[in-house]
């Protein structure tokens, strides 16, 4: 039994390091200042927000053609402008209102650490499996450390009563 769960302890260790080796990469870039699309935070001036985030969900619906299953809406300062940002299908695509004009813009291309960042930590390479994939590999995780902790119990108390 012993060496069952240390065999299986070893491939779950191995599986399951690679998607946590890339979220803890993708974290430590989100850290560095700059790197990831939105590391530099500006002071909103509100005097400049002339639109309501109503409205700037509607123009973001009217710019789409359809309703957006919109997650998230985030007033931001971009390149000195305000600016919401509508997120939506799990936060992977995004669309910009300026809240000063009501212009709508399509989200920039993303630099390659912010596509790394939003992959890599976020599971969007995995569409609609992303959740499944998220469940998948936690619970993996979790059979590999309750594995590790069962070995180290049988290892420790094993050596307290051989002597």
């Amino acid at each position: 039994m012993r060496r069952f769960v240390y065999q299986l302890h070893l491939w779950l260790g191995l599986f399951v390091s690679v998607p946590v080796l890339a979220w803890a990469l993708s974290g430590f870039l989100y850290a560095l200042p700059n790197t990831v699309e939105g590391g530099k935070i500006d002071v909103i001036d509100n005097a400049r927000v002339k639109v309501s985030p109503t409205e700037a969900i509607e123009k973001a619906h009217a710019f789409a053609g359809k309703t957006l299953p919109t997650t998230a809406l985030t007033l931001l300062m971009r390149d000195g402008k305000p600016f919401y940002q509508a997120i939506g299908g799990m936060g992977a695509d995004s669309i910009l209102i300026n809240a000063e004009t009501g212009e709508v813009l399509q989200t920039p291309p993303l630099n390659l650490y912010t596509r790394f960042f939003r992959q890599a930590h976020f599971y969007y390479f995995a569409g609609s499996w992303q959740i499944s994939l998220l469940l998948l590999f936690s619970a993996l995780a979790s059979l590999s450390a309750l594995t590790g902790i069962y070995l180290n119990c049988i290892y420790w108390f094993g050596r307290k009563f051989r002597g």
